[in-house]
């Protein structure tokens, strides 16, 4: 059934998610956000992936839990899949329409999709979707590039296209991350329950910062040119994910971008996005997840738009 509850992201929230992941960007940013150029939102807004941590609780609500029937374990990998529409607002109300459940056997797979709504249109939609095989996976041998550790944070790796950016994995963060997404902490962390789990989507959302890090290492004006996410496709491997504890040591991995057509943007099939690689790498530099996050730039969107005579779309890097 659909869930009509309201959720309201206050700067409160959107502050305790941005710190907990050291995501900078001036859209979050109530002394930066009316600064940046031709920024169409009246208000700060709330992180993409903050909503879609939100998206990934209730998917696990609808399901009854996760992960304690051994036939889930099969379906090792947890995949994103998510386009924004819009962006939401500080304080702004939104629902979060989760569809049942759909199993699949052949090949196996089990998905839910999720609709994300204000005012009576689309903020963000697409599924979480759990399969044996993930929907993005590393294309090369990462294991040549050598020992991560040895190598400067903050840095491209030598004779190889990637940005380094290195994290440490604690639960004060994560809890943190949970509130500011209106997640109950609890579900995830209980130390008398002696219960630890790291939200799947808690490690790819440190993503924000690696590509924040590169674009400044590059010299990006963020106020003159921003850019926002147009779609999310990520893949979590569940098991790996399982075993997380705070301390660990989380390398990611960022390439790009690389230029692709926008169909995968609503109302934007002539826009051209930036597409970036991003691996999250953990304990012996096992790959934790993959994501292929698409931005474009505002000013694309909005002439794109304006086209259409609609607003911009979009959500803050």
């Amino acid at each position: 059934m659909p869930d009509a509850t309201e959720y309201r992201f206050g700067q409160i929230h959107i502050d305790v998610a941005r710190n907990s992941t050291d995501d900078f960007n001036p859209f979050h940013d109530p002394h930066r956000f009316d600064r940046i150029l031709g920024n169409p939102y009246p208000l700060p807004i709330a992180l993409g992936f903050q909503l879609e941590c939100l998206c990934g609780f209730l998917v696990e609500a609808v399901r009854g839990g996760d992960g304690a029937a051994e036939a889930d374990r099969a379906l090792r990998f947890r995949n994103f899949q998510f386009t924004f529409a819009d962006a939401l607002w500080r304080d702004e109300a939104c629902t979060i329409e989760v569809r049942p459940t759909a199993v699949r056997t052949d090949p196996p797979a089990r998905s839910n999709r999720v609709l994300v709504k204000k005012a009576g249109h689309a903020v963000l939609l697409g599924q979480v979707r759990d399969t044996t095989v993930p929907v993005v996976a590393p294309d090369e041998d990462l294991a040549r590039l050598g020992d991560l550790r040895q190598a400067p944070d903050r840095s491209t790796l030598p004779g190889a296209p990637w940005f380094l950016k290195r994290k440490f994995l604690n639960t004060a963060n994560a809890k943190n991350f949970l509130a500011g997404s209106l997640v109950d902490q609890a579900y995830y962390f209980d130390e008398i329950a002696e219960r630890i789990r790291f939200p799947e989507i808690f490690p790819c959302a440190l993503a924000s910062c690696a590509l924040l890090e590169k674009a400044w290492s590059e010299h990006h004006d963020f106020m003159a040119d921003p850019m926002v996410y147009v779609a999310h496709a990520i893949s979590v491997d569940r098991a790996l994910a399982a075993v997380l504890r705070s301390n660990d040591v989380l390398h990611i991995l960022v390439r790009g971008p690389t230029v692709v057509a926008g169909s995968r943007a609503l109302g934007g099939s002539d826009l051209m996005l930036q597409r970036y690689r991003c691996v999250g790498l953990v304990r012996d530099q096992r790959v934790l997840y993959a994501a292929d996050l698409d931005l474009a730039s505002l000013r694309a969107i909005a002439g794109a738009r304006q086209a259409e005579h609609c607003a911009p779309t979009g959500a803050g890097r």
